[in-house]
């Protein structure tokens, strides 16, 4: 949610950090903040910060002319504890003015230390949680600054991601990590470091990503990272596998719009190199499960949030279709809190584009208590969930910067088509249906081009729908989790009420709701259920209300209809999610939308 990011060298800092917020903005935020080490002598050594409610460039116009320095750390904060002020920006700093802190997070305890660091004679100067642990780390009498983060991190209970300046330590940073990302970026006698590794990649490609109770020194020439307790770890650089321009926007006016003409390329990424057309299979070496383990899995359990939850439904139809093994998909949310039967013969699923989203993690670090298999399914390498788990599969959809999930949940879904596809084939898939299958998925980037291709006339049926009041999404069996995901993408980028059924639940309840200012979209597959959802077509038009269509060829009984090229009837969801990107896209942009940065919402949640 919140952003970090932070740098140690030589060269002029201040404008490194505010490029750095700026690659960081599209997570969401509320304020933002630097401080900077000072060089010279009077009021320009020493600490100096500078914070703004708004945004990066509100920030960059009260940055004086001269704030020279070359240490220093930045943020971009989502408003917890206490409203968006310049006064509850960070970065937060002690009474003395001589520690400034940045903090990814909650502090849990926060009330209780506050009320006693308030009894010892504090005065805080923000309603945050944050500055509780600036006011621990500046009372404290340690002789190292290292050994003065430890021991207020020891007082504090919760989640963080922190980097920590102290003015009488000018020559290092200390950052720390505790269920929210802290990354470090190895350069040439300089080192960065940040909450996601797009802040840091215009500069380097060699990164570190700390561990959950993992901390870490930096100076201009050198890092070492240890515990909590004080213990060295040994942490070795990779290679980022994007380069910079990845994260940039290129010809388009916003990144969801490029991320959405992307899948083109990002579907064929996820098949590449996968596909073994001797066996009718693929290769999915990442797994660390034998043929004998796959056989033994009695059940699949697929956990993950928003998007990644319902890619999860699409993969545990597939799972079941293909492989022909029991399979769910559950909010993760609400599995980490509903103290879960752990079944040993269970193969449990984490889903997170991030890798870091907070509930998967935790659920995963539960399941892992107990004994349980846990593969990962995510999109960035080496993130907490890729770390935790047993194995697992990388989606390869590239760097998604937009707020809302368009090529990963795809690539999601067609890497659980592999998945499907390896499990079935270890078990009693048919060669021949392997091969049907390897071709449907073959075929996947052509007919997602096909889709993209219907763009105009997509935004003009967006136009046509965007005065709607509310929409009705609605699918049987493999549509449903399309369905629940074309509701959440409207939701969540034009600020349209939308909600998604099983089209068999139509008659109970949700049919009071039609009229024509609730249109309804249906998906209507060539499948063995082509009858009954033309049936609730019927009913729908009946009671008087709009419905837009995404068939495989045009439907009589709706007044619109978007056609979909046909695939293989296990593949079909897939494709029918892609034109309802861009419905949601255009509808968004008719209504004037904050498209990349919706309102309350942020690209990895990394708090509860």
């Amino acid at each position: 949610m919140c952003g970090i990011v932070g740098y140690i060298g030589k060269r002029e800092v201040t404008p490194l950090l505010l490029e750095g917020l700026q690659r960081l903005e599209y997570r969401g935020y509320d304020s933002v903040g630097i401080a900077v080490h000072g060089t010279g002598t009077g009021r320009a050594a020493g600490l100096r910060t500078v914070k703004a409610k708004g945004r990066v460039r509100d920030l960059r116009d009260r940055v004086p002319e001269r704030f020279a320095g070359t240490v220093g750390i930045a943020h971009t904060r989502w408003a917890t504890h206490g409203a968006p002020s310049d006064e509850n920006a960070h970065p937060h700093q002690d009474a003395s003015g001589r520690v400034a802190v940045v903090h990814n997070g909650i502090i849990d305890n926060a009330g209780e230390l506050r009320a006693r660091l308030t009894a010892e004679g504090v005065e805080f100067a923000s309603e945050t949680d944050t500055e509780v642990l600036a006011h621990l780390i500046g009372r404290s009498k340690a002789p190292t600054l290292e050994e003065r983060v430890r021991e207020a991190l020891g007082a504090i209970e919760g989640t963080y991601g922190i980097a920590v300046l102290h003015a009488d330590f000018p020559d290092r940073v200390v950052v720390a990590r505790n269920g929210s990302p802290v990354v470090l970026g190895i350069g040439e006698r300089e080192m960065f470091f940040a909450s996601d590794v797009a802040a840091l990649v215009s500069h380097t490609r060699q990164v570190i990503t700390l561990g959950d109770g993992e901390m870490a020194t930096l100076t201009t020439d050198d890092y070492r990272t240890y515990t909590t307790e004080g213990s060295r770890t040994s942490a070795t650089p990779t290679t980022v596998e994007w380069e910079a321009e990845s994260y940039d926007m290129g010809d388009h006016d916003t990144y969801m719009h490029k991320e959405i003409t992307e899948q083109v390329e990002s579907v064929d990424r996820v098949l590449r190199g996968r596909i073994d057309d001797r066996f009718a299979t693929v290769r999915l070496g990442g797994l660390n499960m034998d043929a004998r383990d796959a056989r033994g899995v009695r059940r699949v359990k697929i956990i993950g949030c928003g998007s990644a939850h319902h890619a999860g439904q699409i993969g545990a139809q597939l799972i079941e279709e293909l492989a022909r093994v029991p399979a769910d998909a559950e909010p993760a949310g609400e599995f980490r809190y509903r103290n879960p039967v752990v079944d040993p013969d269970t193969l449990y699923i984490a889903v997170s584009q991030s890798g870091e989203t907070y509930d998967t993690l935790t659920a995963v670090q539960e399941l892992k208590r107990k004994g349980a298999r846990v593969l990962g399914v995510v999109n960035v390498v080496g993130s907490a969930i890729a770390r935790e788990t047993d194995g697992g599969v990388y989606v390869h959809a590239g760097p998604e910067v937009c707020v809302v999930s368009t090529k990963c949940f795809t690539n999601t879904a067609v890497a659980f088509a592999l998945l499907a596809l390896h499990l079935g084939r270890i078990r009693d898939l048919s060669v021949a249906d392997g091969r049907r299958i390897i071709e449907g998925l073959r075929r996947l980037p052509g007919q997602i081009a096909e889709i993209l291709e219907q763009e105009e006339a997509i935004a003009k049926l967006a136009a046509e729908y965007a005065d709607a009041k509310s929409m009705m999404f609605v699918g049987r069996v493999r549509g449903y989790p399309v369905a629940r995901e074309a509701a959440l993408k409207l939701k969540e980028v034009s600020y349209i009420h939308a909600e998604a059924y099983p089209a068999s639940e139509l008659k109970h309840g949700p049919l009071a709701l039609i009229e024509p200012a609730v249109p309804t979209v249906a998906f209507v597959p060539d499948d063995e259920l082509l009858e009954k959802n033309r049936a609730t077509l019927e009913e729908i038009k009946a009671r008087g209300g709009r419905v837009l269509a995404v068939a495989h060829a045009e439907q009589e009984k709706a007044d619109h209809t978007i056609v979909v090229p046909r695939n293989e009837v296990e593949l079909d969801p897939i494709l029918m999610s892609v034109p309802l990107q861009l419905l949601a896209y255009h509808t968004a942009l008719a209504l004037g939308r904050d498209i990349d940065r919706p309102r309350n919402l942020a690209k990895s949640v990394t708090v509860e």
